[in-house]
């Protein structure tokens, strides 16, 4: 794997140095290539995982099995009835819970309707602040409880949220580990059908060893264009990255926080989070309890197929970008922790790779401005305009690899008739991904250096449903990213007609900010769906649309 990273890195910066050292280095240039070499490696990162995931998915009779020791002895369907007793752990705050118990509910009676059904529990674990809308959760809760089974739904709420969810799981687990062997986590938004529940327990239940067992994630709930087209192109690209990353990180394996099977009595023991050295709560937890595991000699394992898993995506462009600044300001909390012992060294990867998402965005846009300055001053001239094209085809490539090869095994698997309204929809979300990489990239660099001011967003709740962003809003929110590319589009204009249309894809969608975020934002999108995916590892087609 690291030949593999090492060699595509290597094919950028050769190219790079190519295209950049033609007629002579300009300062420009210089600090172009530093981007670039800032950002290859994660580029090489990214195509490898995605080429061993095409590699998995193509070659695999059982491409689960070649990532789960536990499916090599036995098949899933040969897999027994569950025996432990397993917790559906929610954890909410301040959520409208007319959206969240629905699927839950649905999720418990299916479990409980098959064999050893009575094993499972519900338990909705609040951390919404006393008042109105805590006695509403406590109400629609309670008519939940009405319609199962006794004792089969619990619910309780803290008057503090200290430790955040981390703290609000562990307190509870706290309270209740004599009862459950195993805690399925789920978020306000997660969804999961009771089949893709009870392969997680007979899988775990079968490895001794197996602390976590994340299953992958697909997006649903999308009622707008964003949260449909990104959440197709998602779907496809994390089945593929989720395999490759899975079989060369093997025991020491992501977890999420959330759609996910938790071994209740190592997670108790080891994975109690301490406050960081400045006293603050650890808001991204994930990664730092699975480091914790890894450390201790426990597994943590994903299962590589999305059927049955779900989350919702934002609806709109705003929330999508404020997602990423909550994350961002969980993940530079990271970096305190990066030199402790007593977390797994691919563990800490994961937190440098979490970290560096973030960092490196800077990076990443300034390729954008350095380029319109060096055009603009005349150090262009002399450029392979085909070893340019190529560098920019190679870099976008490397990037969206693991989309690619979804985007490849679902053509592959799909019948003659469903490949073109497939290729136009993949068509649609390359396009969109194309068009806000950039804006994504520059409201990145905010965060980082909002962030690295100590300004915080809050972790507020996260809109669920499509509203429809105003223009007031959208004016205001990507206005200033408009401005930013009418000031890129000058600088690349003024060096000739050449740089211009070469830089003009990158540019599009930051000169196109405001109406793409109307546009995408626009509720009602389930009146034309679009197709599931690929479908089963096994190779069924997906649905057409």
């Amino acid at each position: 794997m690291a030949v593999l990273v090492a060699a595509v890195t290597l094919g950028i910066l050769l190219l790079a140095w190519r295209v950049l050292a033609a007629g002579g280095w300009t300062a420009w240039e210089a600090l172009i290539l530093g981007c670039i070499a800032l950002n290859a490696p994660w580029l090489g990162l990214s195509a490898a995982t995605g080429l061993v995931g095409l590699a998995l998915r193509l070659g695999a009779a059982d491409p689960a099995a070649a990532v789960l020791p536990a499916l090599r002895r036995r098949p899933p369907d040969a897999l027994p009835p569950p025996r432990g007793r397993t917790l559906l752990a929610a954890c909410v705050r301040l959520e409208a819970m007319e959206t969240v118990l629905p699927p839950l509910e649905r999720l418990l009676k299916d479990l409980r309707a098959g064999p050893g059904g009575e094993q499972f529990t519900l338990a909705i674990l609040s951390d919404t602040p006393a008042g109105e809308a805590a006695g509403r959760e406590a109400a629609a809760v309670a008519r939940v409880a009405a319609r199962c089974p006794p004792g089969a739904v619990l619910y309780r709420r803290r008057p503090h949220n200290a430790g955040y969810k981390a703290g609000n799981l562990m307190e509870f687990l706290d309270r209740e580990a004599g009862r459950f062997d195993h805690a399925l986590v789920l978020d306000a938004d997660s969804s999961m059908s009771a089949g893709a529940v009870r392969r997680l327990v007979a899988v775990m239940e079968a490895d001794p060893r197996l602390g976590i067992l994340q299953s992958s994630v697909s997006t649903t709930g999308a009622d707008t264009p964003l949260a449909q087209v990104l959440g197709f192109g998602h779907r496809h690209a994390a089945r593929i990255w989720a395999l490759g990353q899975a079989w060369w990180q093997g025991p020491e394996g992501p977890y999420w926080g959330h759609n996910a099977l938790l071994r209740i009595a190592p997670f108790r023991q080891h994975c109690r989070l301490d406050p960081l050295p400045d006293g603050s709560a650890i808001l991204s937890h994930d990664h730092v309890e699975a480091a914790r595991l890894h450390a201790a000699g426990w597994a943590v394992r994903v299962w590589p197929d999305d059927l049955g898993s779900a989350e919702r995506h934002p609806p709109d462009l705003a929330a999508m970008l404020h997602r990423d600044l909550r994350w961002a300001e969980g993940n530079f909390q990271w970096r305190h922790l990066l030199r402790r012992r007593d977390l797994g060294r691919i563990g800490r990867l994961q937190m440098l790779q979490g970290i560096l998402h973030y960092a490196l965005a800077p990076a990443s846009f300034a390729l954008l401005p350095l380029a319109a300055l060096n055009a603009a001053t005349g150090g262009g001239e002399g450029t392979p305009r085909g070893a340019l094209l190529a560098l920019l085809l190679l870099g976008l490539g490397a990037l969206l690899l693991p989309k690619l090869a979804g985007y490849a095994e679902a053509l592959l698997r799909s019948g003659a008739a469903a490949r073109l309204p497939l290729l136009r929809h993949m068509g649609q979300e390359l396009l969109l991904t194309l068009l806000l990489d950039p804006l994504a990239a520059l409201d990145r660099s905010v965060t980082v250096l909002r962030v690295a001011l100590g300004r915080r967003g809050g972790w507020t709740p996260q809109p669920r449903e499509g509203r429809g962003l105003s223009l007031g809003e959208a004016l205001r929110r990507f206005g200033p990213h408009s401005l930013a590319g009418l000031a890129l589009l000058a600088g690349f204009a003024a060096a000739g007609p050449f740089p211009t249309l070469a830089a003009l894809p990158f540019l599009a969608g930051l000169l196109l900010a405001v109406p793409i975020a109307l546009l995408t934002g626009r509720p009602g999108a389930r009146r034309r769906p679009w197709p599931a995916g690929t479908g089963s590892a096994a190779g069924q087609p997906g649905a057409s649309p």
